[in-house]
Order: structure tokens, then C-alpha cells, then sequence
């Protein structure tokens, strides 16, 4: 089994629909979340990993001189774990070079938006105020760069007419929940892998043109045969 570690810095609701996945479903046997990362000492997740008897590395950013600091420190506190994979589930904070260098290729972040739209924060409040016709949920490899690295997974939704943040950001979130354990569970699988800046999958790169959640189509790029 693939050995995972999740950062959060809020309530863990990505983090514990994976829990659940590897408890229950499709990451049984494939993978398990063996550390929690939060740099909130306060995170809602970090209660549901003590629940499960999962371990907890708590590093809060004032404790540190400057980001590269945190970061290899946060580096040799995930060492023992030995992670296969690192899953960002609502971490708040950018990651930069000295993180990413030492597990590159090995990153994924869930996203609440349709990469490229809409990077950083306040995703849903920029739908509403833009009055699109469609948001959705991104899942991406982690660059050093602002949810810029390529892309896995896309889901989306309809913006209804009467959309509060509130409902239209709980819509979002259920397609996380599906396509982040389908993502994690071929990186467990070995199929997918980052190469040459590209998501690859089964040795495809990988398309974005559908909705790739609710159906089965091939969305490998086939060009290169």
C-alpha cells in the first residue's frame, strides 16, 4: 500500500472523505493515510485524525524565521513516515521550491475552481460575482507555483440562478470528494505519474475538453501513438 500524508488547516472534509476511501472503498488496500500535516493547531481535521489514531505534525509558521525554514523543517518531521504521496486537502498555505523539489511529482492538491479560472481563495464568490454559467473542482499535481501544476481530475457544476456561496460550495464539494480518491487511487495504483510538466496516465497525458467525473470516457491524449 501506498503510504499518504494529509495537509489540512481546516475542518479535514477532503481529508476525511479520503479516510473513508481508504477505511471503506476504493483506496482499501491500495493506500493509507499514515500522518497529518496542519499548520493550525486549531484545524477542524486534526480531531477526526486523533479519532482514528492517526499521527498529527503540527508546525505552526510564526515559530519559524522564514518559509524555507518551516518547510525543511516540516521536510524532517514527515520523514519517519516515509510518504509515498502528499495529498493537500484545504491547506492554506503556498508551498514553495524547498517542498516541492524534495517531493516532486508526488504532490496533489484538490482545488474548488476550473483551473486555470480562478486560483487562490474566494473561489465560489467569484463565480457568483462574475455570474458564470459553471464552476466545478479541479485535481492537480503541485508546481511551485499558485495552482498552476497540471491537471488530473476536473468536475463541474451548473451555477443556478439563486445560488448562495453556501450551496453552490457544497455542490462543489461532493465532486471533490469522488474525484480526489479516483486521483489518489490511480497514483496508488501506479498509473499516474507527472512528467515533463504533463499528468500521464497509463502512459497518456491526460485531456481536459469533459466533464470527467460522472462518465468513463477515455480522456487520454492518443496523438502521440
Amino acid at each position: 500500500m501506498k503510504r499518504l500524508a494529509v495537509f489540512l488547516s481546516g475542518r479535514g472534509s477532503n481529508f476525511e472523505a479520503l479516510l473513508e476511501a481508504t477505511i471503506n472503498s476504493e483506496l482499501k488496500g491500495v493506500a493509507q493515510i499514515v500522518v497529518v500535516h496542519s499548520n493550525k493547531p486549531a484545524a477542524g481535521g486534526l480531531n477526526i485524525a486523533r479519532a482514528h489514531g492517526i499521527p498529527s505534525v503540527i508546525l505552526e509558521p510564526k515559530q519559524f524565521a522564514d518559509r524555507p525554514t518551516y518547510e525543511t523543517a516540516l521536510i524532517e518531521a514527515l520523514a519517519p513516515f516515509q510518504c509515498d504521496l502528499v495529498c493537500l486537502a484545504g491547506y492554506m498555505r503556498i508551498l514553495s521550491q524547498v517542498f516541492v523539489r524534495e517531493y516532486a511529482g508526488r504532490i496533489l492538491n484538490i482545488h474548488p475552481s476550473l483551473l486555470p479560472k480562478y486560483p487562490g481563495l474566494h473561489t465560489h464568490e467569484q463565480v457568483l460575482t462574475n455570474r458564470d454559467k459553471e464552476h466545478g473542482a479541479t485535481v492537480h499535481f503541485v508546481i511551485d507555483a499558485l495552482d498552476a501544476g497540471p491537471k488530473i481530475l476536473q468536475s463541474k457544476v451548473s451555477v443556478l440562478p439563486n445560488d448562495t456561496v453556501d450551496e453552490l460550495s457544497a455542490r462543489v464539494l461532493e465532486k471533490e470528494h469522488i474525484l480526489y480518491a479516483r486521483a489518489v487511487k490511480w497514483f496508488c495504483e501506479d498509473r499516474l505519474k507527472m512528467d515533463k510538466e504533463k499528468a500521464v496516465l497509463d502512459g497518456k497525458p491526460l485531456l481536459f475538453d469533459n466533464d470527467y467525473n460522472d462518465t468513463d470516457k477515455d480522456i487520454r491524449d492518443d496523438s502521440e501513438d
